[in-house]
């Protein structure tokens, strides 16, 4: 069986009658696959964005990480300074009761001064004002009897002056002798 040009024809045309909805379906298609690479490069656009969106949020996450770090450091610093702080006021309060410890002391050695100046006070208001009463009252017959003394003193010097001066006198006499002596010899 041969075909002829007719047949061949026929058969050409109802394989375009048929082959022209694949080529619509084919093109629909291909319409389809395109719209779905756009999208699909969309899609890779939106995922290139995340990417970089990702790696802003990782950057800032590791900021914040290094931020997170220094305030770890900044807050240990802080502890030491407060355990510093800590030992310092110990130390001060160690101070106050020492010195709290010292004033007691002071207090007790001065209750003790204090009793022994009230002590020496009744001392002086009985015992040595009774004396100095005493001695202001023997003290008229002192003077007297010195102001008495004072008078025989004076008359003393006053004959051991005159005794000195009629000495010296003589001595100058007996010179005065001694040198006419040498005159007439």
């Amino acid at each position: 069986m041969a075909l002829t040009l007719e047949d061949l024809q026929a058969i050409g045309s109802l394989i375009q009658d048929s082959i022209q909805p694949l080529r619509s379906d084919i093109q629909g298609v291909k319409n389809d696959i395109h719209g779905m690479k756009v999208d699909i490069q969309d899609t890779k656009d939106d995922i290139q964005g995340l990417k970089d969106d990702i790696q802003g949020v990782k950057v800032d996450i590791q900021d914040t990480k290094d931020d997170i770090q220094g305030l770890k450091d900044d807050i240990h610093g802080m502890k030491v300074d407060i355990q510093d702080t800590k030992d310092d006021i110990h130390g001060v309060k160690v101070d106050i009761q020492d010195m709290k410890d010292n004033i007691q002391s002071l207090d007790k050695r001065l209750q003790k001064v204090e009793n022994r100046i009230t002590h020496i006070g009744l001392t002086l208001e009985n015992k040595t004002n009774h004396n100095i009463q005493l001695l202001a009252e023997n003290h008229i017959n002192l003077v007297d009897k010195l102001n008495e003394a004072i008078r025989i003193q004076n008359k003393s010097i006053l004959y051991e002056v005159q005794v000195s001066d009629l000495k010296s006198r003589v001595e100058h006499l007996e010179q005065e002798m001694a040198d006419i002596k040498l005159k007439i010899a």
